[in-house]
């Protein structure tokens, strides 16, 4: 055997040994889950109305957000991956901050800005809307605690196109409309739809800001998460229970963005 394949082989196993610990320690929520949860505690769950509400109030405000973050963020994770201005670069790094920023102080500056007596709050209480301890605002805090995971992915998806196409395209006349719709969507669907999947996770797992910014009223602004965090001072088996069926969700959402990543990788070469 050569030098340099002994060498690539005893760095895959001291690459594999020295991250065991790490691997166990990513993977042991999940099993300790599904070994402590019982078929018969998964279907009292079910059959729990406390579940029935949470789910329709996290399914019902995920899917409204993400739509939200779809129409408003595809256009604008467009224009940054094109734009070279000053301001673009400016504006990109601080899409980020909702990402390393605890959840809890986006819930407190969200509450200082739709509460009541907040900045932007006494204006919507005018109009008789407001925001803050409300449905609408499960909704807002999901919207920014899980845009940026979308605007990322789709802003590298645009990235990585093959401009030449776009050129072709606009020398043969066709508008920059029809250059969008027709060419750089369906390219970069793969990886728009990976970055779909993962915000809408990540809408549907929001915590903080939730509990800080809307409260924990159930069938009104409890989601799953903050169904699991009541139940645990009343009912432990429930809050496992429920905490396996979101750990479902997310192994099913994971599965179909490793598909669509292949996908974007098959259409990338």
């Amino acid at each position: 055997m050569s030098k340099s394949g002994a060498t690539s082989d005893f760095s895959r196993i001291w690459g594999l040994v020295a991250g065991i610990p790490l691997l166990l320690i990513l993977l042991l929520p999940g099993l300790a889950l599904v070994i402590s949860v019982g078929g018969a505690q998964v279907w009292a769950a079910f059959s729990n109305p406390v579940f029935a509400e949470a789910l329709a109030v996290s399914l019902s405000s995920s899917l409204i957000s993400i739509l939200m973050i779809l129409i408003a963020g595809t256009p604008l994770a467009w224009w940054l991956a094109r734009s070279s201005s000053r301001f673009s670069r400016f504006i990109e790094p601080l899409l980020d901050l909702p990402v390393v920023m605890p959840p809890a102080v986006i819930g407190i500056g969200l509450l200082l800005a739709f509460g009541r007596n907040g900045i932007f709050g006494q204006f919507f209480d005018s109009l008789g809307w407001t925001p803050a301890f409300s449905f609408s605002a499960v909704v807002i805090a999901q919207v920014v605690i899980a845009a940026p995971f979308y605007l990322r992915a789709a802003i590298v998806s645009f990235r990585n196109q093959d401009q030449d196409l776009e050129d072709v395209a606009r020398t043969l006349g066709h508008s920059p409309s029809q250059i969008f719709f027709k060419i750089v969507l369906p390219l970069s669907r793969p990886g728009l739809v990976a970055g779909g999947l993962l915000s809408w996770g990540r809408a549907l797992g929001e915590f903080g800001a939730t509990l800080l910014f809307a409260g924990n009223m159930p069938g009104v602004t409890q989601t799953l998460p903050l169904a699991i965090f009541s139940e645990l001072e009343k009912e432990v088996h429930l809050a496992i229970a429920l905490s396996l069926l979101l750990f479902a969700l997310a192994v099913i959402l994971l599965g179909f963005m490793r598909r669509f990543e292949n996908l974007k990788e098959r259409v990338g070469r």
